[in-house]
């Protein structure tokens, strides 16, 4: 078989694989972010706004090689790039190489001075800031529906669960405040992490700023200003730069990128892991199109297909925190490239795999469907049983023995659940404790009503809207109301 080569014309999309994350969970908008195109433009961004600098500094570098460059940043000739990647093996370098056939006025004093890692770290410090602002506007999305669910619900009683068992009841409305609570978390860690991203700056080889120091005559100051004249034109504060690093930006600061991403897909698998729960259930489901198909045998199903896929993306991300720190503690002394390759797949995926879930809890958390029947029957059938302490309470201040009332609730609570598992019966707790005389001047009717046992829960909503919710609304005025395109 002959051997091929990356100048071979690419096969048919349907012919090679193709990662799931660009051809059915991530967004345009993501994928467009961690593009080639994104990616090598950005290159040339660096390479731009280094010449200009250099230009400012009194360097030989003429205004019309700035403005050849200016004229092709966005036109990138992928076939050459990959020609030169062929015979030179040096990803950098094929694109050094493709500019100056573009620029060829600029050919000479293009990369002047640096290292790979001053385009490349810098580069990927620029597309992760994009990166998580996206990201975070769409954490931003998923609150914001969550707090409308809040708000439509905060006063529905429903039945509480811890270890997944009967407990005491909360509110629809308090429930979807809480997942509601750890995006908003999770938004909090991943606004903190872009605004705390670090510039890696002009540093040459390993660190050190030799090549720059020498190119500006060993003039300190004139290597500072390089460096925060490149900030700033690529939109970077100039004082938001690592202070030492080595060949590259520690790793570190990637292991708390993919940290923060995992913490996002954490709420996710969370609340979809709920609302699966819920589904089974039958009190809240996903929202289910008119022609969707649950189940190619089964025809009357419904399956949380999307909280499904969306669990599944997040364990994704997830797993690939340890990743970063894996990456980050084998770093050789200045550097060593065995991050390379494995940066190239951890990071975009780790936002892409995110992306794809967000943009699933943007659609479900926009249509939950709550089945208020449901929801009021299971608790109805719970209920008597979580009443009892309040009974005996209410017995005790009449005047009843407070054990010999714990006995007969005991006795009754017993015979109810054993009548329950073992006949399949409705649960005739209450007409039990009717028929004893020290329960029956009870008013059991009322004391039964849900809305006695759910405490502060609509009040705890009200609250949560108030101190967290609004406060993410003001702050993406005008970007939530978009609707996420679910390609299946």
């Amino acid at each position: 078989m002959a051997e091929s080569s990356q100048t071979d014309p690419p096969p048919s999309m349907h012919q090679s694989y193709r990662s799931p994350l660009e051809s059915r969970n991530a967004s345009k908008e993501m994928r467009e972010v961690f593009s080639e195109q994104r990616k090598f433009s950005t290159w040339r961004r660096i390479w731009h706004a280094l010449a200009a600098t250099q230009r400012d500094l009194g360097l030989p570098v003429s205004d019309t090689a700035i403005a050849e460059i200016e004229q092709v940043l966005e036109d990138i000739d992928f076939q050459s790039a990959a020609s030169h990647e062929a015979r030179l093996r040096h990803d950098v370098m094929a694109h050094v190489h493709t500019l100056g056939e573009q620029a060829p006025n600029a050919a000479a004093i293009i990369h002047l001075g640096a290292t790979s890692q001053d385009v490349v770290c810098n580069a990927d410090l620029l597309i992760q800031r994009d990166a998580l602002s996206l990201t975070c506007t769409k954490l931003a999305m998923v609150v914001d529906r969550l707090g409308r669910f809040a708000e439509t619900y905060r006063a529905l009683p429903c039945l509480g669960f811890t270890h997944y068992q009967p407990a005491q009841p909360t509110t629809v409305g308090k429930r979807a405040a809480l997942w509601a609570q750890d995006f908003a978390i999770a938004l909090d860690d991943l606004e903190r992490r872009r605004d705390g991203l670090r510039f890696r700056g002009m540093r040459g080889a390993t660190g050190t700023q030799a090549s720059f120091l020498g190119l500006l005559e060993g003039n300190a100051e004139a290597v500072d200003a390089l460096e925060a004249g490149v900030a700033e034109r690529l939109g970077w504060p100039s004082d938001a730069t690592w202070p030492v690093c080595g060949q590259t930006y520690p790793r570190l600061s990637d292991a708390l990128v993919l940290n923060s991403l995992a913490t996002a897909a954490a709420a996710v698998h969370k609340c979809c892991n709920d609302l699966r729960l819920l589904s089974n259930l039958r009190e809240v489901e996903e929202p289910f199109e008119k022609t969707q198909i649950g189940s190619s045998a089964m025809a009357y199903k419904r399956n949380p297909m999307r909280c499904e896929r969306a669990t599944g993306l997040a364990r994704f991300v997830m797993n690939l925190a340890g990743n970063g720190l894996d990456t980050a503690a084998t770093q050789w002394m200045e550097r060593t490239l065995d991050d390379s390759a494995n940066r190239r797949l951890s990071i975009p995926e780790a936002f892409l795999g995110l992306d794809g879930c967000l943009d699933i809890m943007i659609n479900v958390t926009g249509g939950l469907i709550v089945n208020r029947n449901m929801v009021a029957r299971r608790l109805e059938e719970e209920l008597p049983f979580l009443a009892t302490e309040d009974l005996m309470l209410e017995a005790t201040r009449r005047g009843g023995d407070r054990q010999a009332l714990h006995e007969i609730v005991r006795v009754a609570s017993m015979e109810a659940s054993r009548r329950i598992k073992e006949e399949g019966e409705p649960n005739d707790l209450i007409d039990r404790l009717r028929g004893h005389e020290a329960f029956q001047e009870l008013p059991l009717d009322d004391l039964l009503r849900p809305e006695r046992f759910t405490g502060r829960a609509s009040e705890q909503v009200d609250r949560f809207l108030e101190s967290t919710v609004e406060p993410i609304r003001s702050r993406y005025q005008g970007l939530l109301d978009s609707e996420s395109s679910l390609r299946i």
